[in-house]
C-alpha cells in the first residue's frame, strides 16, 4: 500500500505531488493493477489536507485511466497500466543513477538542482526528437 507524503516547500501543488507519487509507485512496481488506494478519508487523516484535494487528485488520475473507482469499495489500479521496469534492470539504472546523485551532491546541487537538470537533458532530448521525426 503507498503511503502519501508532502513537500510543502517544493511548490507543486497538493494535489499533484498525489497523483505523481501514484504514477511513480506503478512504474517502480510498488503498486500494481487491482492494489487499492487509500481512501479519501484515510489520506486527509495522515495528511491534515482538505478531502476535495483528494479527490481531485484521485479525480485525475481517472481521467487518465491509472485508477478506477468502484463506488462503495474504494479506489484502485486500472488494469492495464504500464509494466514496471524488470527488477535487475531497475537495480542497474539505479546504481548508475545513485552515482550521478553523489557526483551532483559533491558538485553542490540540491534536491531541486538535480531535478531542474534532470528536466533540461529531458526536455532537450525531446525537441532533438521531434525534429528528427
Amino acid at each position: 500500500m503507498l503511503h502519501f507524503h508532502l513537500d510543502a516547500r517544493s511548490g507543486v501543488p497538493t494535489y499533484i505531488q498525489l497523483v505523481n507519487q501514484v504514477r511513480r509507485a506503478t512504474r517502480n512496481g510498488t503498486l500494481h493493477a487491482g492494489d487499492r488506494l487509500l481512501t479519501a478519508r484515510e489520506v486527509v487523516a495522515a495528511l491534515a489536507i482538505n478531502p476535495n484535494t483528494v479527490l481531485k487528485a484521485y479525480t485525475q488520475l481517472e481521467s487518465e485511466g491509472l485508477v478506477i473507482s468502484r463506488p462503495g469499495l474504494g479506489t484502485f489500479i486500472a488494469q492495464g497500466i504500464p509494466a514496471p521496469l524488470a527488477p535487475a534492470l531497475q537495480r542497474q539504472l539505479r546504481r548508475g543513477l545513485d552515482s550521478w546523485i553523489r557526483s551532483a551532491e559533491i558538485a553542490g546541487l540540491d534536491r531541486e538542482g538535480m531535478l531542474a537538470l534532470i528536466n533540461l537533458a529531458m526536455d532537450e532530448k525531446d525537441k532533438k526528437g521531434a525534429h528528427v521525426a
